[in-house]
């Protein structure tokens, strides 16, 4: 799904919708105490996001009216809580002993995370693939970009999908290699990161050979 990072005021406009099922401009005027020229302005951007649908309500006479509900999609932003699933499932996951069923478990994980991205990429150059995923990255609200000024492109994720675990846990930055890998059919490898103090975290091919293909040992989850 294509998240996005609202701010508070238009969370509260989509929790808004969630409860009430549609609304009319008036009645959002009116819930948000600004202006109605405010109120359009956000539904227009909302709705360029794909988290909230217009449909026209009929009126006996004079022009017809619009009222504003959520998208499937919006109903899927609003409903998804799985912060405290996520932070349980990748810390049992640490718990797993077995350094190799980690690291099969990290592979797998990788591989389904990656498989909604590459059948989306084509099958371009790997610069072109890797402007097609940093797109698909900014429609959740991940900002990447691809730098093409050197001999080989730079993909670079310029703020952290995953800010609450990576803090905490570089095995989480072995995975995005994986999948970045996997995705783009090009093994890539962490030339910056920003728990070695870089500015942000970038991926560049490499032609690494099989024993580099896998997260090394030390980045996979530490037993605890």
């Amino acid at each position: 799904m294509a998240a996005i990072a609202p701010d508070t005021t238009d969370r509260d406009l989509l929790d808004h919708l969630r409860r009430v099922k549609s609304a009319s401009i008036g009645d959002l005027e009116q819930f948000l105490g600004v202006t109605r020229t405010a109120v359009r302005q956000r539904l227009s951007r909302l709705m360029d996001k794909g988290v909230v649908d217009r449909v026209v309500e009929k009126q006996p006479r004079g022009r017809p009216s619009y009222r504003y509900s959520l998208s499937p999609q919006g109903e899927q932003l609003t409903g998804d809580n799985f912060s405290d699933l996520v932070e349980v499932l990748w810390e049992e996951i640490r718990r797993i002993e077995d350094i190799e069923v980690r690291r099969g478990l990290l592979k797998r994980l990788a591989n389904r995370l990656a498989e909604g991205y590459a059948e989306q990429l084509g099958n371009g150059a790997l610069a072109e693939k890797m402007r097609a995923l940093s797109e698909l990255m900014d429609q959740k609200e991940v900002p990447f970009e691809v730098d093409e000024s050197g001999g080989l492109p730079v993909l670079t994720a310029l703020a952290c999908p995953y800010p609450g675990l990576a803090e905490h846990d570089r095995s989480v930055c072995a995975m995005e290699r994986l999948m970045i890998s996997e995705a783009l059919g090009e093994t890539v490898r962490l030339a910056e990161c920003r728990l070695d103090g870089g500015s942000c975290c970038s991926f560049e091919p490499t032609k690494a050979d099989a024993k580099h293909a896998d997260a090394p040992a030390n980045s996979l989850p530490a037993q605890t």
